[in-house]
């Protein structure tokens, strides 16, 4: 395990796997190293690569200082591609995906840009706009209850059935992770602009860029892919068939390289 500095002295907990152009792995909500899709995306993208992936702040054996603010999270992209040699290509997945063009839009040093299905809400009428989610989060982590910020975000934002929310809980080794990450919740609806998608700073993104959806991800989510694909020059859009949300990384892996090595 390494660790990266970032500017407001947070160190951030890294490893880095294979050789080749480095490639920084960007993750979602609750997740982390040792939690999520990350490791086994990591290693199979170690063939191809030099990979850099991290405990996003507040999560894992890195540091959360406070105030929070998401400019501190792209300063600690910035930080990893400093140690990666000045460039790198990028992977978000998720509101890690939403991180990811937050950072290029910043101007780091990022060569190309790979992101998964960014959880922005682009429908009219979706009925989680106009929700405080960040106040209804902080006021529940305020009150020490981690399972109930995990349970409303998996209920109310991500819209995951309450029979596997309940199962969840019940499932070996998961849910102590999840609650273990809850506090950072609200950083991801601060990222991800409380789910609205930032039309201009989109606009703004120079860096070669991918945008990606499953085929089989619930039709709101692909709608947003499409907007994102629209917004950002320079990009591509790619469907994956028969993904979901929970991308497999053996199916996710022949398109990024395909895309970062041409």
């Amino acid at each position: 395990m390494n660790r990266a500095i970032s500017k407001d002295g947070t160190p951030i907990a890294y490893e880095r796997l294979g050789t080749g152009q480095p490639l920084i792995l960007v993750d979602g909500a609750l997740c982390s190293r040792s939690f999520g899709p990350m490791p086994r995306l990591a290693a199979l993208l170690a063939e191809h690569f030099t990979v850099f992936f991290y405990d996003r702040r507040g999560r894992g054996e890195s540091g959360d200082m406070q105030p929070y603010t998401k400019d501190r999270e792209v300063e600690d992209i910035e930080a990893l591609i400093k140690e990666a040699g000045g460039r790198a290509f990028v992977v978000g997945i998720s509101s890690g995906a939403g991180l990811a063009l937050e950072a290029a839009s910043s101007g780091l040093g990022i060569k190309k840009l790979a992101v998964y299905e960014p959880p922005y809400l682009v429908d009219a009428g979706d009925t989680r706009t106009g929700v405080d989610h960040l106040g209804q989060l902080k006021r529940i982590i305020a009150a020490g209850k981690r399972g109930d910020a995990v349970k409303y975000f998996m209920r109310e934002m991500v819209r995951v059935p309450a029979i596997f929310v309940a199962l969840m809980q019940w499932m070996p080794g998961v849910w102590p992770k999840l609650k273990a990450a809850a506090h950072t919740l609200p950083y991801d609806v601060e990222i991800m602009c409380n789910f609205a998608m930032p039309v201009r700073r989109l606009a703004a993104i120079t860096t070669p860029t991918l945008a990606i959806n499953g085929g089989r991800t619930e039709a709101w989510m692909q709608r947003t892919v499409q907007a994102v694909a629209e917004v950002v020059p320079n990009v591509q859009h790619r469907t994956l068939k028969g993904q979901t949300h929970n991308v497999k990384p053996q199916a996710l892996v022949p398109v990024l390289v395909e895309f970062f090595t041409a």
